[in-house]
């Protein structure tokens, strides 16, 4: 067992992962480098009204639950789709998409994910454009 006290700072997300205000608070963390078979990874992300990540792809999947206010997310090619809280979203891996806040709501949901030696959690593509984002939504 070993327990982190809360004193891991709130980060701002970085310009080239998001568009808006994001900020960022670790929630589980495998160690480094990750013992098998520890490889989760776990964020509070705390999405501002009309924030969203860029376009991004997991080589093992993710999954967002949603915790606070209301959200949207796209699959390339897909509508996009209002989420709510208690609502989990599963990316499939290597699926290329986008989450985040509705234009005039907060979002907050925990994204889980997974690495290991032969996989990055993450690949971060292109921004999504403001005509993406204001596609109409389904709910």
């Amino acid at each position: 067992m070993h327990i982190t006290r809360s004193s891991i700072t709130t980060v701002k997300g970085p310009a080239d992962w998001f568009t808006g205000d994001v900020y960022t608070d670790a929630v589980a963390a495998a160690p480094a480098p990750a013992p098998a078979p520890s490889r989760v990874t776990a964020n509070l992300v705390h999405f501002m009204p009309g924030a969203r990540t860029h376009w991004h792809r997991h080589p093992l999947g993710q999954t967002v639950f949603v915790t606070e206010g209301v959200g949207l997310c796209r699959r390339r090619g897909g509508p996009v789709e209002v989420v709510r809280p208690g609502d989990r979203v599963l990316f499939e891996a290597d699926e290329e998409h986008w989450h985040g806040a509705a234009p005039n709501r907060l979002m907050v949901h925990l994204a889980i994910n997974e690495a290991d030696a032969d996989h990055d959690v993450v690949h971060w593509l292109t921004p999504v454009t403001d005509e993406e984002y204001a596609s109409p939504a389904v709910d």
